[in-house]
């Protein structure tokens, strides 16, 4: 079954945030948009670089209403421990969820059970806590976050302007379409 228009379900996780620890719940989720990206393990080699495409643009995320989440398979303290190692993951201003005990990781459906780590996993969730798209593939493969800023977008279209889809390669500010009969064949 997809997750695909499912409600995160609930869940209470240790993170790292602004030089302190925090909880992170499905609550906490709530009230604004919310992206959480999956990564295997901290301290690996794709995931700094991962970490650090989504610090370079969150100054976007923030201006779009919408919170970061980068959870790994690892606890708080190891991201605390990378947060101050790491060049690149140390420019995260947003949380770095631990998820040791792999209840998000099985939650998200992105769990690899004979290696206890996390498949790469990006989730748009919307303000009510429904997850809206998904992008899940194989760990060797990292991902571009500006590919997710575009979906975030037209999530966030459609959500404000119900009945209007987002084309293929939609960026914000470009046009839409409204389903009609008379566009059946026409496109």
């Amino acid at each position: 079954m997809s997750l695909i228009n499912t409600a995160v379900k609930p869940f209470k996780a240790n993170a790292f945030h602004n030089g302190k620890f925090i909880e992170v719940t499905e609550a906490s989720l709530k009230g604004k948009w919310s992206v959480v990206i999956f990564m295997p393990a901290a301290f690996t080699f794709n995931c700094p670089t991962e970490v650090e495409d989504a610090a370079n643009s969150y100054a976007e995320f923030q201006k779009a209403n919408t919170e970061v989440y980068i959870v790994t398979t690892d606890t708080q303290f190891s991201h605390k421990v990378w947060h101050e190692t790491s060049p690149a993951v140390g420019k995260a201003k947003f949380p770095l969820v631990g998820d040791p005990t792999h209840q998000l990781t099985r939650a998200f459906d992105v769990h690899i059970d004979e290696e206890g780590l996390a498949l790469r996993g990006t989730f748009i969730i919307n303000p009510e806590g429904v997850i809206k798209t998904l992008e899940i593939h194989s760990n060797e493969i990292a991902r571009d976050v500006s590919e997710t800023l575009r979906k975030l977008k037209a999530a966030q279209f459609t959500a404000a302007n119900p009945g209007q889809v987002c084309p293929a390669k939609w960026k914000e500010g470009e046009k839409t379409l409204k389903p009609s009969l008379d566009l059946v064949g026409k496109i």
